[in-house]
């Protein structure tokens, strides 16, 4: 793979970023790429391991190793179709994975991994850029009629693996455009959306349907998709927010994040926002409660709005600038993280609470806080308490709750359905076995945030590539899909 001695020969080289007083101007992607030779460096770095780690890293399960040796040797055509057997969105998770594989690489063991995520990024650039990636309608279709409700990762790439299997697959999404969170969630700046609109003409190519503005169970009875539909895949994500019930609450300048990032992806689209709804940073002083990627793509978007600070709030204890590598090796390790964003200008503070958010003839000014201790009590559990006589305010004019989210809505298509969902209030619905990715009712599958819960691009393919085996297998006996 790759090498014998190449990671004895070649230093870890990375992607950098245009300096941030160029990229703050704009909200277009600032990775500058590396040159193919050096591609073919870091592809050779890539060791005979023995056991490719890489490869419990990565949930889509992408053959790394082989890929890697692939562009070192300079045949990326070949690359790309390796890369594309495990994985269908690779320009997805080449630019916003936080890259697990890269974690569990053995060259890890001294912080100097392969870098795969790079090398991801580039293999299907280039094979976009010439021409490759054609697509692949079935040759022999089935008769067989699936939908999907929700166009993110998870079910594009359910519909995806359904119509090359000879399905008629239609996708529905409640929103005006196709891409889910990838459209409406994701800033420009990380994910441009002609990447999406590119991917989508290869998906209509093979077959895929997309109904737009259709809201399953609120324009739409749910019903009436068990009548129409051979079955149907649930994979409209988790997107009920956690909120933060304290007084001021309700204040003016009080959001969820994801009421203030879908505006912003509008505006680059071209989009006009109603002033009346607008949420905006411009000039004001804005505090992010949320320590994970949400709030930190917050934070981007609010520095490019003109913010006149930024500070980002996390109740949980300052992670640890380096893990610990012989407890955490080959797994994800809890460290401190500092993304893009947070280089372009943000405070951040650890261990506090916000107890109050004050406000001024109806508009948020400040945020009372508090500090806490985290111990562990005689069983181990962390134990949080506030530290007395800690409080203090924060000017905040603009508050944005990026909590993450605890379960998909209920409201609406999952009530009338009724299907059984699980503790955590999601889609209840195991991963293997006879009955991988079946709900409650026959014929209704579901798959990716909504059956899970909140987590990764990568997840979200896995499980919508895996939900449409067994769909397959479902509805014909049998299926050659790849899990």
């Amino acid at each position: 793979m790759g090498k014998p001695t190449g990671f004895l020969e070649y230093a870890r080289h990375e992607r950098t970023y245009a300096p941030v007083e160029q990229r703050l101007r704009h909200y277009r992607e600032f990775t500058l790429p590396l040159s193919d030779e050096e591609l073919s460096r870091q592809g050779a770095r890539c060791m005979d391991c023995g056991i490719p780690f890489c490869h419990q890293g990565c949930p889509v399960n992408n053959i790394i190793p082989d890929w890697n040796d692939l562009v070192y040797r300079g045949d990326w055509q070949r690359a790309s179709e390796v890369l594309h057997s495990t994985n269908n969105f690779p320009e997805f998770t080449g630019r916003i994975c936080p890259a697990p594989c890269e974690a569990a690489c053995t060259l890890n063991i001294d912080d100097n991994p392969v870098t795969i995520k790079s090398i991801e990024c580039a293999i299907v650039d280039k094979a976009w850029e010439n021409g490759w990636l054609l697509p692949q309608p079935p040759t022999h279709p089935t008769g067989k009629t699936v939908a999907v409700v929700g166009s993110g990762p998870a079910g594009l790439a359910c519909a995806q693996q359904l119509a090359r299997a000879g399905h008629a697959v239609t996708v529905f999404e409640k929103s005006d455009r196709i891409g889910g969170l990838l459209r409406y969630g994701i800033p420009d700046f990380k994910l441009e959306k002609h990447l999406i609109d590119r991917r989508l003409q290869q998906l209509v190519a093979e077959g895929v349907r997309f109904e737009t503005g259709v809201h399953v169970g609120v324009t739409l009875p749910a019903q009436q998709l068990l009548k129409d539909f051979d079955a149907v895949v649930l994979a409209g994500g988790s997107e009920h927010p956690r909120d933060l019930p304290i007084p001021g609450r309700a204040l003016r300048g009080v959001h969820f994040a994801m009421e203030f990032l879908p505006q912003q992806n509008r505006r680059v689209a071209g989009d006009d926002v109603p002033a009346t709804q607008s949420i905006l940073a411009t000039g004001k002083q804005v505090v992010v409660i949320g320590g994970g990627d949400t709030g930190s793509d917050c934070i981007g978007t609010s520095n490019r709005q003109g913010a006149a600070s930024v500070t980002q709030l996390e109740i949980l204890l300052k992670p640890p600038e380096k893990e610990d590598k012989a407890l955490t090796w080959p797994d994800w390790p809890h460290k401190l993280r500092t993304s893009s964003s947070h280089q372009e200008g943000c405070e951040r503070m650890w261990s506090l609470t916000t107890k109050e958010i004050v406000g001024e003839n109806g508009q948020a000014r400040a945020i009372k806080c508090a500090k806490v201790e985290w111990t562990r009590d005689s069983g181990g559990a962390w134990k949080m308490t506030e530290v007395p006589g800690s409080g203090f305010e924060l000017q905040a004019d603009l508050v944005l709750l990026a909590m993450g989210f605890v379960h998909p809505v209920h409201a609406g298509m999952l009530e009338e359905l009724g299907v059984t969902l699980d503790g955590r209030g999601n889609v209840q619905g195991a991963t293997d076995g006879a009955n991988a990715y079946n709900t409650s009712l026959d014929k209704v599958f579901a798959a990716g945030d909504m059956r899970r819960g909140q987590s990764l691009i990568v997840w979200a393919i896995r499980e919508g590539r895996q939900c449409a085996r067994a769909v397959d297998e479902y509805l014909m006996g049998s299926s050659d899909l790849p899990r």
